[in-house]
């Protein structure tokens, strides 16, 4: 135990140490230096915290046990990723940072008006704060009970230890969204990056050389026939992740989350111009390709190792996978990553809710000639109050049938698929009236919350996605027929910015690398 917890603050204090020092000299009474970093962010950085924002431990927990249990058809979620950063890059980053934006609800202002403006940011807060965040730190919270076994320890049960480990992680995540925004944010994130990486390739090199005898793609070989059939990546019609999927919803929730989602553009937003911005995105696209051997190959070994006794049950997977092959020594290290990948998604989410709050929603309808100084403060405020109801809603995370990870997704599905249809339709439709985008808004919001939660409808949710995405666009196009308006330009005039001249040969490289996977592996 000592060991354990001299790995584990040993890391976790030199990660807080490290931002402390980076931003020693820094002022964060402005709006732009605190929401966005003081738009001095750099590709690499940006990188860094769009992952350790994406990767955390419903990843870890929920992906792995999604893969255990459906094998790897499962890696469309991060695959695909790669082809969703690449649109975003060429078409949706340079259009956003050239009219200067600071939130995505402010594009549908000067492309609407300001009603959709605020009815998109109250959803985003709700579905930062009701569905991601608590999903966030109930899966932390599992992992870091399995390291340090609380409930033995203190002699409580295994609920209340999570209860009180949520509350903990909540508390220290809240610190460095409160008190050094998006750049303290950004800083720990790059550090703590780099230790979920090497921890979490530790996992699969590790258990792989014991499987091999000390040969590790012996190892690999000895998994795969074991179970030739988990490793098949085209999903059948039934399966978690059907193939079709690939051409229905996914690619739109995709373009959604890396293209239009504030708690991942905030990075580019505070980018230093936009050829950082999009270097930031393409590299991203790269890291998201080999992910997987860190949140999908250890479900895979896992079953090599526990075969179906845990179907039922597939998040308990990492944890037990961690605990059968990880050296005692190297426990506390490990739980500083695990600890540190938590962090830096719920403060990095935390962070874009209260930037949504102060900038679509208070400054917007409450008070227009609010000050720098004292919008800064709200948004310290509000980041409290948003963490509270996190940390409230987390524990009824644990009655999650099908697992955290597609909980996360369905519950997604009810915000990202109607605000990326108004938005797609806002950027490349200038037939579509502010009533028509209205319409979309309300129908899909309405149309799958109806058809996942209370109509028993025999069509995967993802497929769902797809279709939802198409009817809305015809209510769009139907209401602005119906109701045509004299459309506004933007208010704000674009900005001349240099676009990354190598972003499309990046991109190419990308798509076809992605393509590549699921030949080699179908």
């Amino acid at each position: 135990m000592l060991y354990t917890c001299l790995g584990f603050f040993g890391f976790t204090f030199f990660v807080i140490f490290y931002t402390i020092y980076k931003l020693r000299k820094e002022s964060f009474t402005s709006v732009q230096g605190y929401f966005l970093a003081g738009k001095s962010l750099t590709g690499p950085i940006i990188a860094g915290s769009m992952i350790l924002t994406n990767i955390s431990t419903e990843h870890l927990i929920g992906m792995n046990g999604s893969s255990y249990r459906n094998g790897i058809i499962v890696i469309a979620w991060e695959v695909t990723s790669a082809i969703a950063l690449v649109i975003a890059a060429i078409y949706f980053i340079p259009h956003f940072i050239k009219l200067g934006l600071t939130t995505i609800p402010e594009f549908l202002e000067k492309r609407f008006d300001g009603v959709i403006r605020s009815v998109v940011a109250f959803l985003l807060m709700a579905s930062f704060v009701i569905t991601l965040l608590p999903i966030v730190l109930y899966s932390g919270a599992i992992n870091i009970e399995s390291v340090f076994d609380f409930s033995n320890l203190f002699q409580i049960s295994k609920e209340e230890s999570l209860v009180y480990t949520v509350v903990v992680i909540g508390f220290i995540g809240s610190l460095y969204a409160i008190f050094g925004g998006l750049k303290a944010v950004a800083y720990s994130d790059t550090l703590n990056g780099i230790g979920l990486m090497l921890g979490g390739l530790l996992i699969p090199a590790i258990a792989l050389y014991q499987i091999g005898d000390g040969n590790f793609f012996s190892g690999l070989s000895t998994v795969y026939d074991f179970a030739p059939d988990k490793f098949d990546i085209i999903g059948e019609s039934d399966s978690v992740m059907p193939f079709s999927v690939l051409f229905t919803g996914l690619m739109v929730n995709q373009i959604y989350f890396w293209g239009m989602n504030q708690a991942i553009i905030q990075r580019a937003f505070g980018a230093k111009n936009l050829i950082e911005a999009q270097k930031g995105l393409i590299y991203t696209g790269i890291l998201k390709l080999f992910v997987p051997i860190i949140i999908v190959l250890p479900g895979l070994i896992s079953y090599y190792y526990f075969k179906d006794q845990y179907y039922e049950n597939p998040d308990m997977i990492y944890p037990l996978l961690v605990k059968k092959v990880l050296p005692t020594y190297l426990y506390g290290f490990f739980a500083a990553v695990i600890l540190g990948a938590v962090l830096s998604t719920f403060n990095s989410v935390l962070n874009s809710a209260s930037t949504i709050f102060c900038l679509d929603i208070y400054k917007k309808n409450i008070n227009k000639n609010v000050s720098d100084e004292k919008l800064v403060r709200y948004g310290k405020l509000s980041s409290v109050v948003l963490a509270v109801i996190a940390i409230s809603v987390a524990p009824l995370v644990a009655y999650a049938p099908d697992g955290l990870y597609q909980l996360l997704q369905k519950l997604n599905g009810i915000f990202f698929i109607p605000i990326s249809s108004i938005i797609i339709a806002g950027i490349f439709f200038k037939q579509i009236t502010t009533k028509g985008a209205k319409a979309g808004l309300f129908f899909g919001f309405v149309f799958y919350i109806l058809t996942t939660f209370i109509l028993e409808l025999n069509i995967h949710f993802i497929h769902l996605w797809g279709i939802e995405f198409v009817l809305n666009f015809i209510i769009m196009f139907a209401v602005s027929r119906m109701y045509p308006e004299i459309q506004s330009e933007f208010k704000l005039t674009e900005i001349e910015e240099d676009s990354w001249s190598g972003v499309k040969i990046a991109g190419f490289v990308l798509v076809f690398l992605t393509v590549l996977i699921y030949v080699l592996l179908s």
